[in-house]
């Protein structure tokens, strides 16, 4: 696929491991994930951040593979953790899953999200 990572010498240069914009030229394939959530296949969910980051990844990893995609076609993930979290883990686990592969991110800081007990949720778009 022919993606361009968007970086105007006008910017500063991203905060993280992440590109300001990707542009997609004609895309065979286009997915959107609703938000992924940290619920294991077997219902349950785990209690630390970083092992909720992990179990989300493995999620869209899952659900990119079902489409016949991979982490390398993601263009854009927006990342929703609830206060008082460990934001360097969440970026690691990012980090750790795309593997130097860089998409336009966006990570929120929300009062809550559906069920008390995730501590943050993910969605992407991928492209190929």
């Amino acid at each position: 696929m022919n993606t361009i990572r968007i970086q105007p010498n006008e910017m500063a240069l991203p905060a993280a491991n992440y590109a300001h914009a990707v542009l997609v030229n004609e895309p065979r394939k286009l997915l959107y994930t609703s938000g992924v959530v940290p619920v294991k296949d077997d219902g349950t969910v785990p209690d630390s951040i970083g092992d909720q980051a992990e179990v989300i990844w493995n999620n869209l990893i899952a659900i990119l593979v079902e489409a016949g995609m991979d982490l390398t076609d993601i263009v854009s993930v927006t990342t929703y953790v609830v206060p008082s979290q460990d934001l360097s883990a969440v970026m690691a686990a990012r980090d750790k899953a795309l593997n130097n592969h860089l998409a336009a991110s966006t990570l929120l800081v929300v009062a809550e999200l559906a069920q008390p007990s995730w501590k943050m949720e993910v969605a992407v778009v991928a492209a190929c």
